[in-house]
């Protein structure tokens, strides 16, 4: 079966940085888009950032320039490098990978449009 495993989320400062790991097996997704959410307490799941097929990668405005996508398709394994914390990224923090396509370029940003998803790790940042 598939399972996507997320690891390396902790407790840090304000400013500090952590790197996320996913580890994918059952199934190699070198030919699929893999993605990053988060969920706030009482907050909607959101986008975070992807990472194409090809190597092209996307981010939500908050992050972008902080955080960094990437992926090692012969580990089947994707990464979510994030610097400069600050305490509105506490998340519990989403891998995922892209298996539908019903809302076309729109839906990579759609949570609906991923498939497979991780079981989250917890991320949080103190001020």
């Amino acid at each position: 079966q598939v399972q996507l495993v997320e690891s390396g989320g902790g407790l840090v400062q304000a400013g500090d940085s952590l790197r996320l790991s996913c580890a994918a097996s059952g199934r190699t997704f070198s030919s699929y888009g893999m993605g990053w959410f988060r969920q706030a307490p009482g907050k909607e799941r959101e986008f975070v950032a992807t990472i194409r097929s090809g190597g092209s990668t996307y981010y939500a405005g908050s992050v972008k320039g902080r955080f960094t996508i990437s992926r090692d398709n012969a580990k089947n394994t994707s990464y979510l490098q994030m610097n400069s914390l600050k305490p509105e990224d506490t998340a519990v923090y989403y891998c995922a990978v892209r298996i539908y396509f019903s809302f076309g370029d729109l839906g990579w940003v759609i949570p609906r449009e991923y498939g497979y998803w991780g079981q989250g790790t917890q991320v949080t940042v103190s001020s």
